[in-house]
């Protein structure tokens, strides 16, 4: 095992553990990382020296903060072919997670956003604990939520998926459980004990020994003003809504939709309601997979990316401008078939 690789592979006791080990950059993937997991899986689901798999992240700050941004800014301003390649194969590996024919635990320590959902919420055993940073954050930067999360995210209770889609918002280990991103709340402290247990007396003894109830979801708390002000038909009438609402929260949910990509928003509306009628994880995936190619041909993923990471300037310049620039057309032309439809072997 190869302490530089960016994905450390192990084999203990009958558990395959894999650990993402890009810790100077949150471990997010890259698109060799999806390769290695993807074949390491594909040998486990055969393998009878394998009976559980454990994923974990390097590093103090979390399992994985995402794609690596950098690749598919520069990717954008090319031919977009590295991009198209590389949420092509990310997304078959999200699948194949989902299908997975043995336990596979996700250990969602600290940091969780975008990508880092895909390698973890759709695995059998997914646990948070109190330093989980959730957070599909995808139209802060002109993208759309994906790696199957517009699937989770469709079947939250109530409307609780849009208020995270649309805002793009941090949660915690309660809501993530609250809304299916998450099984299970370990404390921090007791995470590198729970995984010894699993390894030595089974996953069961491991949430018997170290798993606790998690504290209330604010989420679920505030249900009330999100299930009546995310029912409006547009984004529009959403953001009107929440300004209309006497709570503090639904104020602020309404200045963070209207800072984030206004197409970004509006097709993200659009794709949690059309996952919610798909049947399975794959499905959805292909309806991401569109959508993601409809972001790479527009000027906010480009715009985005320059404003939070490239430049940094936090101040991006949307294209429409506003919510209520944004045409039905605009949002119908991410829906529009890849010219290499999503397949999964």
């Amino acid at each position: 095992m190869d302490e530089n690789e960016d994905v450390l592979v192990n084999v203990s006791q009958g558990f395959g553990l894999i650990t993402l080990n890009r810790p100077k950059a949150i471990n997010s993937l890259t698109h060799p990382m999806v390769n290695v997991i993807s074949l390491v899986l594909t040998d486990w689901a055969d393998n009878d020296d394998v009976h559980t798999v454990i994923v974990d992240g390097a590093g103090e700050r979390g399992l994985c903060a995402g794609g690596d941004l950098v690749a598919l800014y520069h990717s954008a301003r090319a031919d977009g072919s590295v991009a198209r390649s590389f949420w092509y194969d990310e997304y078959r590996l999200n699948a194949q997670i989902g299908r997975f024919p043995k336990t596979y635990v996700a250990l969602m320590d600290g940091i969780v956003m975008g990508g880092g959902v895909g390698v973890a919420a759709h695995g059998s055993v997914r646990v948070v604990t109190d330093t989980t940073k959730m957070a599909m954050p995808e139209v802060g930067i002109g993208f759309i939520p994906d790696v199957g999360g517009t699937l989770i995210l469709s079947r939250a209770p109530g409307l609780l998926g849009l208020h995270a889609a649309l805002t793009g918002i941090t949660f915690g280990a309660s809501d993530a459980i609250a809304m299916g991103f998450a099984d299970h709340f370990v404390p921090h402290d007791a995470i590198a004990a729970f995984k010894e247990t699993a390894i030595a007396d089974g996953v069961d003894a491991a949430l018997a020994a170290h798993a606790t109830e998690p504290p209330a979801s604010q989420f679920l708390a505030q249900r009330e003003w999100i299930d009546r002000c995310y029912a409006a038909e547009t984004a529009v009438e959403i953001v009107a809504a929440l300004r209309g609402h006497d709570a503090e929260p639904a104020n602020d949910a309404a200045n963070l939709i209207e800072s984030k990509s206004p197409i970004s928003v509006s097709v993200a509306l659009e794709a949690v309601r059309r996952a919610a009628k798909l049947g399975t994880l794959e499905d959805v995936l292909r309806q991401e997979y569109r959508t993601t190619c409809g972001a790479l041909r527009s000027h906010d993923f480009e715009e985005g990316i320059r404003a939070q990471v490239i430049d940094k300037d936090r101040n991006p310049k949307w294209s429409p401008a506003s919510l209520a620039a944004v045409t039905s057309a605009d949002v119908e032309a991410y829906f529009a078939p890849a010219d290499r439809e999503l397949e999964f072997s």
